[in-house]
């Protein structure tokens, strides 16, 4: 997925690229993730679609609930629910700041090798 180290710095515009496809990748992901949590929320505890929305959507950025929940189905979802939220927010972070942190590591790499002397083996 990414270069080796002995290759050459992406140009910006491929670089420009893997991000828009990371970004992308994220935005699937969030969205089935709130998805699941919207359909959980209506389904279990019987709220509205904007009202399910709403509670996922906090659940999913970390806020927490909004409305109390009515069913014991409806508390266990919610209890799973904002533990696979915390853990997408996760990836989601690493795949967003995967590509900046290698570029960063590659540019910091590539100049090392260049300032390093070279060592002949005898």
């Amino acid at each position: 997925m990414f270069e080796h180290r002995r290759q050459p710095l992406l140009s910006r515009a491929q670089y420009f690229e893997r991000l828009a496809r990371n970004a992308g990748f994220a935005l699937i992901v969030t969205s089935a993730t709130l998805g699941i949590g919207v359909v959980g929320y209506h389904a279990l505890d019987g709220l509205a679609w904007i009202d399910a929305l709403l509670n996922a959507s906090m659940i999913l950025g970390g806020m927490g609930p909004v409305d109390a929940l009515r069913s014991d189905a409806a508390k266990v979802f919610a209890s799973f629910y904002a533990l696979f939220s915390g853990l997408v927010f996760i990836g989601i972070a690493a795949l967003l700041f995967a590509p900046m942190v290698h570029r960063l590591m590659h540019r910091f790499h590539l100049e090392t090798e260049d300032d390093a002397p070279s060592v002949e083996k005898k």
